[in-house]
């Protein structure tokens, strides 16, 4: 697989190694092909997205032991869908963001000018 790198051109660093996070579960937020859903962006969650998310019927707070998801709560980092996190950006939902974990390819999709409003690591 081809080296993916974060917006700013650098190395991919981890989104999160407790819980385990990433399309591979690796703790990156990278994807592939295969990744349908392109979970490439680094988020910290809270109650609003957590609540916004299970509405649209991606719940993301109730463990499923099967598939070894603890579940999450606020304050843990997560990769989540670029499009999951655009509609909550448009319902005034989205949570902050990592940009040195966040895919580079998420800028496709999103203007650098928003990533960066919602950036803890640069605000």
């Amino acid at each position: 697989m081809k080296k993916q790198l974060n917006i700013f051109g650098k190395d991919l660093i981890a989104c999160s190694l407790d819980p385990m996070t990433g399309y591979f579960r690796d703790g990156c937020c990278r994807s592939s092909s295969q990744d349908k859903g392109l979970h490439n962006i680094c988020v910290v969650v809270n109650s609003k997205f957590l609540d916004f998310s299970k509405s649209k019927g991606n719940d993301l707070i109730t463990p499923r032991e099967e598939f070894s998801f603890p579940g999450l709560k606020p304050g843990d980092r997560w990769c989540v869908c670029v499009d999951r996190w655009i509609e909550a950006y448009l319902s005034e939902c989205a949570p902050k963001i990592i940009l040195e974990a966040t895919n580079q390819s998420v800028i496709s999709k999103i203007e650098i000018k928003i990533l960066k409003k919602f950036a803890l690591d640069l605000n």
